[in-house]
This record gives structure tokens, C-alpha cells and sequence, in this order.
């Protein structure tokens, strides 16, 4: 275990596998103390060189290390479920940047941990960047955090047809009274709009304590829903077309105050500074503590094939 060379100076620790066949779900079991130890230091460990042949033994390794993994409902990116509990990553183009997030921290339950199972690098690229989120909060000046930490943040999210997801990925049914039922049990005001319009309000945490090293960290997702992070001409064209209330994603203070672009330019620029990333190997294996560590992907060509869930 260690800094080895090709993670690049990343936040993720790697840990080998022991010559010979090995069972990784024996061997994580018999080494969760380890990965824990990492995880709550550096945030994120690599598991290397071990076999995880298919979505059923990714599973089977979550389930024994993790607990039950769970699913994506209310998420906000484009997936394919490749069985209960195990999806694809964020399904936008190669060319496309995902910028750095806390998994599901525009709400207010989030998993715990990420694993991330890379069944095939891409040719060039690629990367799945990391950042400590305790490091991100340092970088930003003290009165933008008490203003953030104070209000929280607002999120709205308009699901139109042929804009982003559509609801019915977005919560995993297409029933209605589903849906209702779960933004009631999580605090989530919505509006149905015609027979295929749906817009949901939030109002969830800036800054947020972790449970076991007690250390604050930011996390939100303030600096993706709002317009700043769209490239300037595509933001010039959705206002002008949509309207600013009618973007697919919006966000303000919580108390309905709009974030100035500057604040979000600020934020970008901390994940920025302390980003970093290690190249995609065969059946790598990368669990993150998502309260820690935020994650995005780098543009790439050629196939990737990575693989994801969500434990508690």
C-alpha cells in the first residue's frame, strides 16, 4: 500500500493484491479494517491486480464490504442499470467534461461510499479526477462559507421533455404516485406540469460534518446546477429559448437569493487546485468515502466501461 507511481500524486491510496488467486470478496473481508483506515485518512483506496469478473461479483463485494448497495433514485445524470445495485457511469458524451461532485449532495441523504469498477479503460483519457473535500473548504474565503453554511442551498430542477433526464430515469418509475410519495418522505416540494412536466425544490446543506473524523468538508453541488458551469454560449441560448426559470437545473441560496457568478468561479477554482487523477487499469477497483473525496471523469476516446454503486 502506498503512493506508487502511476496514481500520480492522487488522493487514492492503492492497495495490492497478494500474489496468487485470491478472492477479492475473501480478501476485503478479511481487510476491512485496512480499506477503512485509508478511506478515513486519504479519503479514497485503489484495490489493484485483483479479478472481478462480471456485475454479480462487483456486487457480491459492495454487499459484503459495503452493505446492501443501493440505487439512484433522484439522481441527476444518465445511467443504465446493469443489475440491482449496479449501474454504468455518468453516461455523457466522450468529448464531455464531468466536472468534480459529491455524489447526490444536492440532496439530503447521499450514500456513503462510491465504488467504482473499471471493467474497460478508454483508449486515451478518461481519468475519474478526485479532490478532498476537506481541502476544498479550506481554499474558500471564510465569509463565502458562513454565507453558504448559514442559508444552505436551493435546488430546482425542471424536468422538461428532451431536457436532461427525464423524470421517470430521474426516480426510476414512471409513476406518478411513486414519485410523490418520495419527494414527500424526502422533503422534496414538487409541481406537476401538464402530462409530462415536473419541477422539484429543495433545500439542502452547504457544509456538512463526517460522521467519524468529525471534520467539516463542503459539499454541494451549488457549482453544477447553476448557469456559470454551462459553456457561455450554451448558457446564452437555453436563457434566451427557456428562460432562466425554466433551465433544466437551477440553484440560489437557500433562502432564494441568487449566487453571484464570481462566488461560483471561486468555488470551480478550489476544486481545481487540488484535483488530481491516476490512470484506469483493468479491473481496478476504487471505493471512496463520498463525504471526503469528490469525483468527476475526464473527456475521452475509444470504449470505456466503468461500473458504479452506492453503499450506506
Amino acid at each position: 500500500m502506498g503512493g506508487q507511481p502511476d496514481a500520480q500524486g492522487s488522493v487514492a491510496r492503492i492497495m495490492s493484491a497478494p500474489e496468487g488467486h485470491v478472492n477479492v470478496v475473501t480478501w476485503a473481508l478479511q481487510n476491512v479494517q485496512r480499506i477503512e483506515a485509508v478511506l478515513v485518512t486519504s479519503g479514497a483506496v485503489l484495490l489493484r491486480g485483483f479479478s472481478i469478473p462480471d456485475a454479480d461479483q462487483f456486487f457480491k463485494l459492495m454487499e459484503a464490504v459495503g452493505g446492501p448497495p443501493q440505487d439512484y433514485r433522484f439522481g441527476s445524470t444518465p445511467r443504465n442499470r446493469t443489475r440491482a445495485g449496479v449501474y454504468t457511469a455518468s453516461e455523457y458524451p466522450a468529448d464531455q467534461t464531468i466536472f468534480l461532485h459529491n455524489e447526490m449532495s444536492y440532496t439530503t441523504q447521499w450514500p456513503s461510499k462510491l465504488w467504482f469498477l473499471c471493467v474497460r479503460p478508454a483508449d486515451e483519457g478518461g481519468e475519474t479526477p478526485l479532490a478532498d473535500s476537506r481541502r476544498i473548504l479550506s481554499r474558500l474565503p471564510p465569509d463565502l462559507v458562513e454565507r453558504f453554511q448559514i442559508s444552505g442551498v436551493r435546488y430546482v430542477r425542471v424536468f422538461s421533455p428532451g431536457l436532461d433526464v427525464p423524470w421517470s430515469q430521474a426516480f426510476e418509475t414512471s409513476s406518478r404516485k411513486e414519485i410523490e410519495q418520495f419527494c414527500v418522505t424526502h422533503g422534496i416540494a414538487f409541481e406537476w406540469r401538464g402530462r409530462e412536466g415536473l419541477v422539484t425544490t429543495q433545500v439542502c446543506q452547504a457544509v456538512v460534518r463526517h460522521p467519524r473524523t468529525n471534520e467539516t468538508v463542503w459539499f454541494n453541488q451549488a457549482h453544477l446546477f447553476h448557469p456559470a458551469s454551462l459553456p457561455e454560449d450554451v448558457r446564452d441560448v437555453m436563457e434566451k429559448s427557456l428562460g432562466t426559470e425554466n433551465l433544466p437545473r437551477q440553484v440560489t441560496y437557500g433562502d432564494g437569493t441568487p449566487i453571484a457568478d464570481q462566488v461560483i468561479d471561486e468555488i470551480r477554482r478550489a476544486y481545481d487546485a487540488e484535483t488530481t487523477s491516476f490512470p484506469w487499469m483493468a479491473n481496478d477497483l476504487l471505493v471512496i468515502d463520498n463525504l471526503l473525496v469528490a469525483h468527476g471523469r475526464r473527456p475521452y476516446k475509444g470504449q470505456r466501461k466503468v461500473l458504479v454503486g452506492m453503499t450506506d
